[in-house]
């Protein structure tokens, strides 16, 4: 067993944020939890993600480099040639598991997507599933993305018939399971230290998010591309870069000419309804935060947040030139 006072540990991983989305490192989309974290810890503003979802989830989870536990790639886009297999191999022991035998806790809620295609059936093999690398206990999606209102969920690996709640979102469900295990744990084993990896959906596609967060985001991106970017640069100076840098040139792929008005409303929108489910994502992570308190072990954890796993979203893709007559 553990020894008396070790800490809980709780990683938390978002997906497709890109550095300057959240407020905590000086982007446009409020995330008071993050910047609370931030402010009560270490901000770290050189650490890198493999820049692709699997591969950095392989990392995190065994401390190794992807490409030496086979996961150079996504799981569902794999090569015969080693490094980029697609499926992390027995040798390679994860955290989770490590901290199991040492006698923690642990669970993992949320996206997974480190089982290869032809073992993502209930049926097995099941070495692969959060339940067969270390985690007691699993409840979320395997797969790349899912269906925010109607999500393809797991517990453990039996399949969960899709919600028909309604205003259901499945990054709410996660983190309401999430608090109600640790609240659980606390209560049964007060003394037993546990691990909690809490991986959300947002802000992968698709991007589904309530009304009213989207509403919050009204109009806040009409100036575009270039001014947000200029904006969260100015913010970065006080403390995420130096005082001196300079920002680089727009790159050269999206050098394209004034877009029409239509267009204009269009990638806005799209921006708002991102920001949303950033800023959605960030008040789940605060009811972790809660049952942590609620259940006396807010004193006792060591709190690791990657706000993303790779950059960030690229949904909509490159703008047409305004010339186009359709959107």
């Amino acid at each position: 067993m553990p020894a008396a006072g070790t800490p809980n540990v709780l990683v938390i991983l978002t997906d497709d944020v890109g550095f300057g989305a959240s407020s905590t490192f000086g982007g446009p989309v409020p995330t008071p939890t993050y910047d609370d974290l931030a402010k009560r810890g270490l901000r770290y503003s050189a650490y890198h993600n493999s820049a692709i979802c699997s591969a950095t989830r392989a990392a995190l989870l065994t401390g190794r480099n992807p490409h030496n536990v086979g996961m150079g790639r996504v799981t569902n886009a794999p090569t015969g040639y080693p490094g980029y297999t697609g499926f992390i191999p027995p040798s390679a022991g994860t955290i989770a598991k490590m901290l199991r035998e040492d006698g923690f806790r642990t669970a993992a809620f949320g996206k997974w997507h480190l089982i290869p295609d032809w073992e993502e059936g209930p049926a097995g093999p099941l070495d692969r599933w959060p339940t067969g690398m270390g985690f007691q206990d699993y409840f979320g999606f395997v797969r790349a993305d899912t269906d925010q209102y109607h999500p393809a969920l797991y517990s453990g690996t039996t399949p969960v018939a899709p919600p028909t709640t309604p205003g259901y979102l499945v990054d709410a469900d996660l983190a309401d399971r999430a608090s109600s295990w640790i609240r659980q744990e606390r209560q049964l084993s007060p003394d037993r230290p546990f691990f909690l990896y809490f991986a959300a959906g947002a802000t992968h596609a698709p991007h589904h998010v309530p009304k009213e967060w989207i509403a919050r985001f009204k109009g806040q991106f009409n100036g575009g591309w270039d001014k947000v970017r200029e904006e969260s640069f100015r913010r970065q100076k006080a403390g995420i870069i130096p005082a001196d840098a300079k920002l680089t040139p727009r790159p050269s792929f999206l050098r394209l000419g004034p877009l029409s008005a239509d267009r204009k409303r269009l990638f806005a929108r799209m921006m708002e309804v991102y920001a949303a489910q950033l800023a959605f994502a960030d008040a789940q992570v605060g009811k972790l935060m809660a049952a942590l308190k609620d259940s006396g072990a807010l004193d006792n954890v060591l709190v690791i947040f990657s706000q993303g796993d790779n950059g960030a979203s690229a949904e909509g893709g490159r703008p047409e030139p305004s010339t186009s007559r359709h959107l």
